[in-house]
């Protein structure tokens, strides 16, 4: 016994707003069971226009929690179908859960039984399959009539799977089929390493929305398709391929990433995708012989200790530093207009500002602090395990300037800056560059190389605090 069921939804909230379920044993409808859903919140104009549904036709009608009973006992003892099943199944779920109760069923997607029964379409959407099989959908995006459709669909699905083996599969818990986004393959899944690397998610036009890090690539993409978060159901729905690079280490996966999320802007991507370096952080000495620490917009700036992406951000890591390092907010730019400052009054500040701590006690721990933002090495390497078991990687940086990544067998000689330039492959740096190393220099020393004999002090890197 199946139900087929379609919801309508308030969109960003994902709440719904129309739910219709048909019964069906494999030859006919047995049950139906439709109705608005008062979602408790407005329905957006984009999604009115979408289908129909307006905040008026929903004010009257059901909440869910008064319907939940019915959904609830339609669906007892059937299989769960719908197209993108795991759309409406983990709404109608997420609605049972926040009443307290648990909506567990097995699951059928139209979607992948389609590519797989009638392989070779250009579009699995609804619409298109309901084109391509003449069938004709009565008022579309509208529960009812896109849960009839799905219905007639499902049916024709079931005839061409004679002996009933696709469907069998799909519903072998152990196929992982339930589970796969829609316009995902099995053997895609099946395919995919289980290294570590960077992974991409791509749409059905292969431009790529997603791009992600892992130790096991494999376990780290299923894992998207387990989360019921509302962006992960988003994305998922996106979904039609997945490629990899084998990067061999976590740092060399981490630098990748954060690479190529700033060359491809992925739509899913938010934390690292600016690329504009606009503020920075900068010292200076007053007449008085007072070094400050202070920032400003970066076209401003002849010499920045370090970059960041907003005001707000040299704010708070200046915020740091002046507690690591006891400094006084009053010369970190931090408290203006004041003849002394407040964390004075904390006893968290010397009292520089009030003349009571010598001049050149403070600057040295000014210094201190303007030396943690730095490498303590104008040029090293480091070592890291490459792809293979006879293969080194490397990260490079120049000038205190990181210059990329590349592999050597490990029977290469490398020993200056040019050696290790020839295999790179030349990256930016950035701040989530110098943030990612600085976080790797802190737990790793023996992997580093010091080039040019330049003397470097692997204790002290407290750069980049996230």
């Amino acid at each position: 016994m199946y139900s087929i069921v379609d919801i309508e939804t308030t969109g960003h909230s994902s709440k719904i707003t129309e739910i219709s379920i048909f019964v069906f044993d494999g030859k006919k409808i047995i049950d139906e069971f439709t109705t608005l859903v008062n979602p408790e919140c407005v329905i957006p104009p984009f999604i009115t226009n979408l289908t129909g549904i307006t905040n008026a036709m929903v004010g009257g009608a059901p909440k869910f929690y008064e319907i939940a009973k019915q959904v609830a006992e339609i669906t007892k003892d059937t299989i769960f179908v719908a197209h993108n099943v795991n759309f409406d199944y983990n709404i109608i779920q997420k609605e049972f859960k926040d009443l307290g109760f648990d909506f567990k069923r097995k699951k059928l997607c139209t979607v992948r039984l389609s590519r797989k029964l009638i392989p070779g379409l250009k579009s699995y959407s609804l619409g298109a399959l309901c084109t391509t099989q003449n069938i004709h959908i009565q008022d579309r995006h509208r529960a009812k009539g896109d849960a009839e459709a799905t219905t007639i669909l499902f049916e024709k699905l079931l005839n061409l799977d004679k002996n009933e083996e696709v469907f069998t599969s799909f519903l072998n818990p152990r196929s992982r089929q339930a589970t796969l986004p829609p316009l995902i393959s099995k053997k895609t899944i099946d395919e995919l390493s289980e290294k570590t690397g960077v992974y991409y998610f791509k749409d059905s036009n292969q431009d790529i929305i997603y791009v992600g890090k892992a130790n096991n690539i494999k376990q780290r993409v299923l894992s998207h398709f387990y989360d019921k978060s509302k962006k992960e159901l988003t994305m998922c729905l996106e979904i039609a391929a997945v490629t990899f690079v084998e990067t061999g280490s976590e740092l060399l996966a981490l630098l990748l990433e954060s690479s190529e999320i700033k060359k491809w802007f992925p739509k899913y991507n938010r934390a690292q995708r600016r690329t504009s370096e606009s503020y920075g952080i900068f010292s200076y000495e007053d007449r008085n012989g007072i070094i400050h620490l202070a920032f400003n917009r970066l076209k401003l700036i002849t010499n920045p200790l370090m970059k960041f992406y907003s005001s707000s951000e040299c704010r708070n890591f200046l915020e740091k530093l002046c507690k690591e390092f006891t400094l006084c907010p009053k010369y970190c730019h931090l408290q203006s207009n004041v003849s002394n400052c407040f964390h004075y009054q904390l006893k968290q500040c010397n009292g520089v500002c009030k003349d009571e701590e010598p001049i050149n006690t403070y600057n040295s721990r000014v210094e201190q602090a303007i030396e943690s933002v730095k490498f303590k090495a104008e040029h090293f390497v480091i070592q890291e395990q490459g792809r293979i078991p006879n293969e080194n990687a490397y990260v490079l940086i120049v000038n205190g300037i990181y210059k990329g990544f590349g592999y050597a067998p490990k029977s290469s000689v490398l020993s200056s800056v040019s050696d290790y330039t020839n295999i790179i492959s030349i990256q930016k740096d950035t701040t989530d560059v110098k943030r990612i190393l600085n976080s790797y220099l802190k737990k790793n020393t023996a992997s580093t190389t010091i080039l040019d004999n330049v003397v470097i002090e692997m204790n002290s890197f407290d750069l980049f605090a996230s």
